[in-house]
């Protein structure tokens, strides 16, 4: 364990040195996350599970620094470049950007212009040059012609020179280090149209001629305009004024006014055009791209987390509905425990005599399964079905409720489904999983891989390993928040439990099936290969209902059993008592349970899992009621107040399903009647709201929404670019500022900046 990494991520994140070391000695050992977060709160000093993954992860950042410290001193001992003063500097390095501007003079690397120019012999005259003690260039470079090496005049050997001083300056850290912050402070991202690419990428027009500050640049328009790029349809540049950088360069190396301080000059401006700004180019988009995607997965973590704690209908035999107007509504019925009873198909949408049938069948099964709810999707004709279900004798005493769909096609041809119901059509799968998500959401959506839930931002174009690490944690983050009933859960829900994983959560199962339910968390350590490691990180996480021990319903680790066992003697009850007799526990003396090992704090969660035995931390489940005659597009009128849920939150604003099969955007300036920096603040994926329709383009199938008390109001009287979407639908999420379409450039008209900018007109000048 690296002491100087534990001392930097302390004063980095403001905490105790200590803190850091038993987080990063708990990780080596094998502990999880959620284990650290809820069992080990004594040796963190408490830390939640954001901090504990972000020690993690900067811990893992500085592994990798550390590797490539290693291999950089390896090369350049191998290549006899490594000496004391050089091992001191890579050693000292505290980036990779400076690690690798330490190494880039000995890399080895291809032949390049300098390469050739020292193989001539020019290296002399380009130290000569580079001194600038006033020597005459020409006269210099006299003694350095010679045609078999291919110099043939003064100018052939004052151009090598200058390649070997390009490299030269290029090499340089201090150079780089300043540029790099030139970059970082005044680089602009310039987004131009592609030639003849006007109507085939019609969905970038707003990037056709756009520049903005790089260092401001929202996530959405950086994916969007490197999606762009990537097809072809944009050219994209990130560069600040190259007045600002040449001047840089020039203050770095020009001492005088010389003659040879003229080629150091001119060695600059062909530096920097042709080596020094393409590296710095290149260095600009990745941390752009990593700043994009570090807030776009950010973003799609937090509403997938969201998605998975939404309120569970609980334990009730349930209809699901896949609906469709053609083929028919898929039926499925589910006792209590999400069993599949029965199925069958329904043509409620095709004409009298199909929905009389229609009507006849499912008033049979409600009848025949004594379905407490039904649950019918969202998609293509699930308005229509909702109010068919609806219109049915008696159905104002069963809650018929619209359930998102969003992954139910992906997890129907999954090979999980495939295995919980081989024998059964896509479609008929697909109702189950609607059913199902209705009664636990967590459950089912675990099954289905979390890019395909429909809650997320470009997720396609970031990073896919950081994507996955990231929506991995937020699974086993909620999962183990909820806890497991391990007699009721799948073998997909189990190998997110803390400790386990797929090979466990089967294990778990296959044990179960053969010999019974578990009668109590002991039990546990009979299943295969489920050693005491894994169960001390994970029984915590499993919950036995109904079982022997009381306990084994609560989040009460068994570790601590001793400790209940001992509070129940002492006030002559037992462990029931304790859970059922407020009195009772009112009367406990926690101090006197302080030991060296267990803390107050673990102390107070015994109290409050005792108060509510395995208490789940999602809200009450509520009905959402969209307004009845509003099922299309078409029915939507400007000023229309209506009823939505919250479907996707992005950067630029939020999604809200309204019920007419086309989520509607309320822009980041409607979500409030106050300033919104973001959208998080003020809304989260499955909140019910009420918004106002602002406009409604039925050509383009988009709805414009808001949630302001004045909807479109302004604040100030300054006129306000329009909002507009470049990409259109959820799994784009694209909006961005544009010109009013007067200000378009037209034939005869100038070409306008996006915004008045002295980098932009600096750019441009160049």
């Amino acid at each position: 364990m690296n002491i100087e990494h534990l001392r930097t991520i302390a004063d980095q994140l403001g905490l105790l040195k200590t803190q850091v070391k038993a987080v990063a000695e708990l990780l080596q050992e094998g502990a999880t996350v959620p284990f650290i977060a809820r069992y080990r709160k004594e040796a963190t000093g408490s830390l939640d599970e954001v901090a504990i993954t972000t020690i993690r992860d900067r811990l893992h950042r500085l592994a990798e620094l550390d590797t490539r410290r290693s291999a950089i001193l390896k090369s350049l001992e191998e290549h006899g470049h490594l000496t004391d003063v050089l091992a001191e500097k890579v050693r000292a390095a505290q980036t990779m950007a400076v690690l690798e501007d330490i190494y880039l003079p000995y890399r080895p690397k291809r032949r390049t212009r300098a390469t050739i120019a020292r193989e001539k012999g020019l290296e002399p005259l380009a130290s000569t040059l580079f001194d600038q003690k006033g020597t005459d260039p020409e006269q210099v470079a006299l003694d350095f012609i010679d045609p078999e090496k291919g110099i043939e005049s003064t100018d052939d050997a004052l151009a090598g020179a200058r390649d070997i001083i390009a490299e030269m300056i290029n090499e340089n850290p201090v150079a780089r280090e300043r540029l790099r912050e030139l970059y970082r402070h005044k680089a602009l991202i310039t987004s131009r149209m592609a030639t003849d690419m006007e109507e085939t990428g019609a969905k970038y027009r707003d990037y056709f001629d756009w520049a903005e500050p790089a260092i401001k640049s929202p996530s959405h328009r950086i994916l969007a305009m490197r999606r762009g790029e990537k097809e072809d349809i944009l050219n994209l540049t990130i560069a600040p004024p190259a007045q600002e950088a040449i001047d840089i360069l020039t203050g770095l190396f020009v001492r005088t006014d010389a003659e040879d301080a003229a080629q150091v000059k001119l060695a600059i401006n062909d530096g920097y055009k042709r080596l020094l700004s393409r590296a710095m180019e290149t260095e600009m988009r990745l941390e752009t791209k990593m700043r994009a995607d570090q807030q776009a997965i950010a973003i799609f973590a937090e509403n997938l987390r969201q998605l998975l704690l939404a309120p569970p209908l609980g334990a009730r035999r349930v209809m699901g509905i896949d609906p469709g107007f053609r083929t028919g509504c898929k039926v499925v019925c589910l006792d209590r425990q999400g069993k599949l009873l029965h199925h069958d198909t329904i043509y409620p949408h095709t004409g009298q005599n199909g929905a009389r049938e229609a009507a006849e069948k499912l008033l049979q099964m409600r009848r025949n399964y004594r379905i407490e709810a039904i649950a019918v999707g969202n998609g293509t004709a699930g308005r229509e079905t909702e109010t068919f279900v609806k219109d049915l004798p008696d159905s104002q005493n069963t809650p018929i409720l619209l359930v998102n769909e969003s992954g139910a096609s992906v997890y129907s041809a999954s090979e999980v489904a495939r295995r919980e119901f081989p024998d059964l059509d896509l479609t008929v799968r697909g109702a189950a999983s609607i059913g199902r998500r209705l009664m636990d959401p967590l459950s089912e959506l675990v099954k289905i891989d979390p890019k395909s839930i429909g809650v997320g931002q470009y997720q396609h174009d970031v990073d896919q390993t950081a994507l996955k690490k990231s929506l991995d944690d937020v699974v086993i983050s909620c999962v183990n928040a909820v806890g497991v009933d391990v007699n009721r859960a799948s073998a997909e829900l189990l190998c997110y439990v803390s400790g386990l994983g797929p090979r466990l959560g089967k294990n778990i199962v296959a044990h179960r099936d053969e010999n019974g339910p578990y009668e109590d968390r002991e039990h546990l350590k009979i299943v295969p290969r489920l050693g005491p490691k894994a169960f001390e990180q994970s029984a915590g996480f499993l919950r036995i209902p109904g079982g022997k021990n009381p306990l084994d319903a609560s989040a009460v680790h068994p570790e601590s059993y001793a400790i209940v066992d001992r509070m129940a003697a002492e006030l002559k009850c037992n462990v029931s008592d304790l859970i059922q007799d407020t009195e009772l526990r009112s009367r406990i003396d926690i101090q006197k349970y302080v030991t060296d090992t267990v803390g107050l704090p673990t102390l107070e969660d015994i109290l409050q899992e005792l108060a509510k035995p395995g208490r789940d931390p999602r809200q009450e489940f509520k009905t959402v009621e969209f307004t009845q005659g509003i099922e299309s597009i078409g029915d939507l009128k400007t000023g229309m107040k209506l009823p939505g849920v919250v479907t996707n939150v992005t950067a630029f604003g939020a999604f809200v399903d309204i019920g007419v099969h086309q989520d509607g955007l309320v822009h980041i300036s409607e979500l409030s009647d106050r300033f919104v920096k973001d959208p998080s603040d003020v809304v989260s994926v499955r909140q019910q709201v009420n918004v106002s329709v602002l406009d409604v383009d039925i050509e383009r199938n988009r709805i414009s929404l808001s949630m302001k008390s004045e909807p479109g109001r302004k604040k100030d009287s300054r006129k306000k670019k329009p909002i507009r979407q470049a990409h259109g639908g959820q799994a784009s999420g694209v909006k961005t500022r544009t010109r009013p379409k007067s200000s378009r450039p037209g034939p005869t008209q100038p070409k306008k900046t996006p915004f008045h900018n002295p980098f932009v007109e600096a750019l441009r000048k160049k």
